[in-house]
């Protein structure tokens, strides 16, 4: 198993940009064949072989296809299909960045894997697919240049409104505020707000703020043993009121419950890493 994460290099790519990341499987490698996708309010490029192919499962719907494609921001956990082996390159975009940008189809878009063209969405004749894959194994630093490079024109002419302003500003916030005292912190209404949030995201603020707190508590628990793990205390730091709470929110998110998913690890921070996380 090879993966890596880094951040683009330049900093105008850096405004749109959080990472990249690789993840190959290679022949003979043996792994969790079906791991889940938690809940992620960012979206993703991801660049495979064309006849590579992809399937993603949600409440038994499938998403099938095969080659580079969107996986849009989601609030539903996905079961993705990694039986075969892969090689694949992501480019993760900051939450809300895709409204800012010239994508098909238009943005915001929940819960969706959409094919993409990369020739004709972003004119990369300088690189191919071939050469990303094969110098994502060799020389991380050179695939980050190439990919800063690749994405640079068409990044340039990205366009912020205040809609887009607004949410950016709110985004850091999120973690260390109370919903209803981030209106007053940016001096704009409530009301004003959540409606350009959700224009931007998709989402709201209350929802991008639980994927988020998800996100983090997966990150601790990943670090810890199963017998480590003492749940009533992760409900009371993770800010749920009891045990229960705690519970019902990882059975609606992860379709698991605590006791499940600890003894499962079947997310894929638990089977490839933290590299995925945001």
């Amino acid at each position: 198993m090879i993966n890596w994460k880094q951040p683009p290099d330049s900093a105008q790519i850096a405004q749109y940009v959080e990472c990249y990341w690789f993840l190959e499987k290679q022949t003979g490698v043996q792994s969790h064949p079906f791991p889940k996708l938690n809940p992620d309010p960012a979206g993703h490029l991801i660049i495979a072989p064309a006849d590579q192919t992809y399937r993603y499962n949600v409440s038994q719907r499938f998403m099938v296809g095969k080659g580079s494609h969107w996986l849009f921001p989601h609030s539903q956990t996905y079961q993705m299909d990694h039986t075969k082996p892969f090689s694949m390159i992501g480019i993760k975009f900051h939450i809300g960045a895709l409204y800012s940008l010239d994508i098909t189809p238009e943005q915001p878009v929940l819960d969706q894997v959409v094919n993409v063209d990369l020739n004709r969405q972003f004119h990369p004749e300088a690189v191919s697919t071939t050469d990303l894959l094969h110098k994502s194994k060799l020389e991380i630093g050179y695939c980050v240049t190439l990919l800063d490079e690749w994405l640079m024109p068409w990044l340039s002419k990205a366009h912020q409104d205040k809609h887009s302003k607004l949410t950016r500003a709110a985004l850091p916030l999120l973690s260390s505020h109370s919903i209803t005292d981030i209106g007053d912190l940016l001096h704009c209404s409530q009301r004003t707000l959540e409606r350009s949030f959700s224009r931007v995201t998709g989402f709201t603020l209350k929802q991008c703020q639980s994927m988020n707190r998800l996100e983090t508590m997966l990150e601790y628990l990943y670090l810890n043993r199963e017998m480590d793990i003492n749940w009533g205390d992760i409900a009371c730091q993770f800010g749920f009121s009891d045990q229960p709470h705690l519970i019902r929110y990882l059975k609606r998110a992860i379709g698991e419950t605590p006791g499940e998913y600890a003894r499962l690890r079947d997310l894929t921070i638990d089977i490839y890493g933290a590299f995925l996380s945001h």
